[in-house]
């Protein structure tokens, strides 16, 4: 009996071996990778907010190892402390358990990369922002648990300079400078103008006091604003990156006029800032943030000599160290 012809164009096993069963698939932890990286992708690009999960506690020990937190003594009493306070916006955590004192009679400087919260200090200082966590003390007080009347007195201790100077854009350099004296005194208008008119001598500008903000450079908004946080004779007295927008040169004076005034007034004055020159030129205490905790703090010629690595890498600018683009 002949064999059946076969079709060329079929496949055919030979007549002694069966059909073997189709294994199965290897577990691939790659292609799983793949398709969740795939499907984040996805997410992103419709506008659908993916968050990470936080890491787990080996991760954040990793993250800190540079953090030792040493507080070097400058046998000064604290003006301002914060006792481990957390401030988050959302999902971001900005303040992550920072216990940091400001000295008083010196001129301190918060240093740290950009974002790290640095500005969100000061709100916390004046009392615009409340910790999550946390306390905020003012000369012993708690900012946090003061009453609206309370706060309200506590804020005379305070001369803030903020970046752009803050000034009133419908009234002149007088007007601006006089302004938290008409707000918050019973002065005469006769004692209003010889505070001011001395203020405004002491930062170069009195003979500026009828120009309006408009008419004046940056860096005489910046002496402008200085002049105006100066009125009250506050106790603690708050630069909220003074350098910014100013070329080197302004920057310069501005630290000189820093110096100058301060030796003048005393106080506790806080420079908020990522320049180091400036910290070189004027601080007497340092205090490094980063990552929402201080990393170190202490006098400023110690700091500047730290074996910290981190530390070291910031306050001399350079490329290698654990600071990165990230």
């Amino acid at each position: 009996m002949s064999e059946t012809p076969r079709d060329p164009n079929q496949d055919w096993l030979p007549d002694e071996e069966e059909p073997t069963t189709t294994a199965e698939p290897a577990f691939d932890q790659g292609a799983i990778e793949r398709e969740r990286n795939r499907k984040a992708q996805a997410d992103a690009e419709a506008g659908i907010a993916v968050t990470n999960e936080p890491p787990p506690a080996d991760d954040e020990a990793e993250e800190y190892r540079w953090h030792t937190g040493q507080q070097r003594p400058t046998g000064q009493p604290d003006a301002v402390e914060f006792v481990d306070v957390h401030k988050a916006f959302g999902r971001n955590q900005i303040l992550r358990g920072l216990n940091m004192g400001i000295p008083e009679g010196m001129i301190s400087m918060i240093l740290g990369p950009s974002g790290t919260g640095k500005s969100v200090c000061i709100k916390h200082m004046v009392g615009l922002l409340y910790p999550d966590e946390g306390d905020v003390l003012v000369h012993g007080e708690s900012v946090p648990n003061m009453q609206d009347d309370e706060l309200f007195e506590m804020r005379k201790k305070f001369g803030v300079l903020f970046q752009d100077g803050a000034l009133f854009g419908s009234m002149n350099l007088y007007d601006n400078t006089a302004f938290p004296l008409r707000q918050h005194t019973d002065k005469s208008e006769e004692e209003i103008g010889e505070i001011v008119r001395r203020r405004l001598r002491e930062v170069g500008l009195g003979d500026a006091s009828d120009k309006m903000p408009n008419e004046l450079s940056g860096g005489m908004r910046k002496r402008a604003g200085f002049a105006r946080a100066l009125v009250l004779d506050p106790d603690i007295v708050l630069f909220d990156e003074p350098d910014s927008g100013l070329d080197p040169v302004r920057t310069a004076l501005l630290c000189e006029l820093i110096q100058e005034i301060h030796e003048e007034n005393g106080g506790a004055y806080t420079v908020i800032t990522h320049d180091i020159m400036s910290a070189r030129r004027v601080a007497e205490f340092i205090c490094v943030l980063w990552k929402g905790r201080i990393v170190e703090s202490g006098p400023a010629e110690e700091l500047f000599n730290s074996d910290n690595a981190f530390v070291r890498q910031f306050l001399s600018g350079e490329s290698q160290g654990p600071l990165g683009m990230e």
